[in-house]
């Protein structure tokens, strides 16, 4: 059984919840996070340097970086024999194809590398006053929303036709974006996909959706 350590509240802890509830894995998750005050223990610290979280135990193996962990998840678990037909396949979410695994890892790679900055300014900024929120927070979350808008034109999912990690990977955190107060413009291809990741029962429980 896995262990995952991180608050229920938190979007990348939320990335693997998605993931573990789609292959319908066997897990437990315990709060950690600051609020809990034990992230900063020299315990924690030997598990996650970084002292954040998500933090992935398998038996002695010591995963963390949230993207890490959901690719060591597609790429070790074994679904079991009793695995419900509606579990997902590992092999769809992130194939084994190198091209195919390209397409989706640069989505997972643009989410820590462009977009995350971005929702980091837009959450602390939505929960100010319009007034003191920084001048670039709203055109900078618009581009990088356009972005998306765009990648999903004619298609259903991040990467292609298929539900995949990028799928899992950017969900929580980009649902949490489109709803920032900043007078978005409409991005009807996101909402699409968005309205897609509703409808999938594992994305709804890990987001609280």
């Amino acid at each position: 059984m896995y262990k995952l350590l991180g608050r229920a509240t938190s979007g990348n802890v939320q990335k693997v919840l998605f993931l573990l509830q789609e292959l319908n894995a066997e897990y437990r998750r315990e709060d950690y996070g600051r609020q809990f005050g034990n992230t900063a223990t020299p315990e924690y610290a030997a598990l996650n340097p970084t002292r954040k979280v998500p933090t992935l135990l398998d038996g002695d193996v010591v995963i963390w970086e949230s993207n890490t962990i959901l690719r060591y998840l597609a790429s070790s678990f074994a679904p079991s024999s009793q695995s419900p037909a509606t579990a997902a396949s590992p092999k769809t979410l992130y194939p084994a194809d190198p091209a195919m695994r390209s397409q989706i890892e640069r989505w997972m790679d643009w989410l820590l590398a462009s977009m995350n900055p971005v929702y980091l300014s837009g959450f602390r900024d939505a929960k100010k006053e319009p007034a003191e929120r920084a001048a670039d927070t709203r055109p900078k979350l618009i581009d990088e929303l356009q972005i998306l808008e765009e990648n999903l034109a004619g298609r259903d999912w991040m990467a292609g036709d298929e539900f995949t990690l990028a799928d899992i990977a950017l969900g929580p955190i980009i649902s949490r974006c489109v709803k920032f107060p900043f007078d978005l413009p409409p991005f009807p291809a996101l909402a699409a996909w968005i309205d897609r990741l509703q409808q999938r029962p594992a994305f709804r429980s890990a987001t609280g959706g």
